[in-house]
Order: structure tokens, then C-alpha cells, then sequence
């Protein structure tokens, strides 16, 4: 049931490639990233939004409670990374981004008191092990020394958090709550920062190895989640 993935430094795809006779901007690079690799993707989480069967609250309950653990703290990514970023466009773009995420971790927050308790689930002990590690590989992309991989991670959760909004939202509908009006920075924003901020060679594949790693933190929560589900079964 192991959510986290070793964040290391090894050498990531490169941040631009060609596609036909074009080379894809840094920018284009990231968007295709997070749409080609990001958690809607993952086939467990569009199960959770279209399925309608007897343990549908369940399992949206128990996603609601493990998206809290990992993203409904403070601080989080964005906030560790404005901590360490210097004046200039891009800490203005992560004061934006942090401004507009604690909108969701508090829409978070109301939404896992309001879908009742956290399932019971075989291994739960491994899981907040899982969980733990996986905050830690969070804050180590925030607090990286790497120019552009902070930035990149924290670009790739504002991308790979629509299909989250979608799976609160539904979860919301469900626990008959209300869904606050999305909040994070929108995809040109997004485009603009990261031309700003990886324009040399380096902190383009650091933003790129901060973005791959993010995302495969978000996958492999709703691998987690998925076992967790087969793991209670039918009752």
C-alpha cells in the first residue's frame, strides 16, 4: 500500500522534445506533463467519480480523508516554496497560488469533517507510514536547492488538482455541502511563470524533475487508495 516514491536525483526526461518538426516550449513541456502523467489519468480516481454502487461514499469518504493528510496541512508545497523563493515574479506568482490553495485546504478541511470518519481499513498502520513519507518527499521538492524544481512541483499540483476539485466536488454534493468557486491560478498564468522561471538549461529540467515527481506522489496516493478499497472488500 505504499504511497510514497523516492524522490531523487537522478536525471528526468528532458523538459522540451520535439513533436513533429516543433520543439514544445519548457511551458507546453509542463502542461503536457501533468495532463499525460497527472492523477486523471489513474483509472481508480475516474472509478470514484462515476461510480454510484452501495460503498461509493465509503471510498470517496476514505480519498477525501487522504488527500486531507497529505495536502491539508499548513504549510504545504506552495507555502514551504515561497518561504525560500526570492523576490521577483515568481514569488509573486507563489504568493498567488498559496493565496488561492488555502481556499482549498480549508474547503478541504470542511469537506473530510462533513463525510464522516476515515474508513476502517486493514493496514492502517502502513498507510500513515505511507503518508508520512509522502509529506516528507513534498516538503523535500519544496525546500529543494535546485532553481526551477520547487517551482515545478508546485506548478504541477495547481495542474493536477482540477481532477481532484472534481472528485471533492462530488464528494461534496454527496456529504450536501456546498462547492466553493475554484480558486488556484489559471493554465496562462501557469505558462507565464514558467517561462520566467526556467529560462536556462538547468532550472528547465529541474522544473521538470519537480513536476514528474509531484505527479507521481498523486498517483501513487490513489494506487493506495485503490488497494485500501480492494482491502475492505464488500464490507
Amino acid at each position: 500500500m505504499a504511497v510514497n516514491r523516492s524522490v531523487g536525483h537522478q536525471g528526468s526526461r528532458q523538459s522540451s522534445a520535439l513533436v513533429g518538426s516543433r520543439q514544445v516550449s519548457v511551458a507546453e513541456a509542463q502542461l503536457a506533463r501533468v495532463a499525460g502523467e497527472g492523477c486523471a489519468r489513474h483509472s481508480y480516481l475516474n472509478s470514484l467519480l462515476e461510480v454510484s454502487g452501495r460503498h461509493s461514499g465509503r471510498d470517496l469518504a476514505d480519498s477525501v480523508h487522504l488527500l486531507c493528510s497529505l495536502h491539508g496541512r499548513y504549510p504545504g508545497l506552495i507555502e514551504m516554496a515561497l518561504q525560500r523563493c526570492p523576490k521577483g515574479p515568481v514569488q509573486d506568482w507563489l504568493s498567488r497560488a498559496s493565496e488561492g490553495f488555502e481556499r482549498e485546504r480549508l474547503y478541504l478541511v470542511r469537506l473530510t469533517s462533513a463525510v464522516g470518519p476515515l474508513p476502517s481499513t486493514p493496514g492502517s498502520a502502513e498507510t500513515e507510514s505511507s503518508l508520512v513519507a509522502a509529506r516528507h518527499a513534498l516538503e523535500t521538492l519544496a525546500m529543494s536547492e535546485r532553481d526551477g524544481c520547487a517551482l515545478g512541483a508546485a506548478t504541477a499540483l495547481v495542474g493536477d488538482w482540477w481532477p481532484v476539485r472534481r472528485l471533492l466536488d462530488r464528494a461534496a454534493a454527496r456529504a450536501g455541502i456546498e462547492s466553493p468557486a475554484p480558486s488556484l491560478p489559471d493554465e496562462p498564468s501557469v505558462v507565464a511563470i514558467i517561462e520566467r522561471g526556467a529560462q536556462e538549461p538547468a532550472s528547465a529540467r529541474a522544473l521538470a524533475f519537480g513536476g514528474e515527481q509531484l505527479l507521481l506522489q498523486h498517483r501513487a496516493l490513489f494506487d493506495l487508495l485503490e488497494a485500501r478499497a480492494e482491502a475492505r472488500g464488500d464490507f
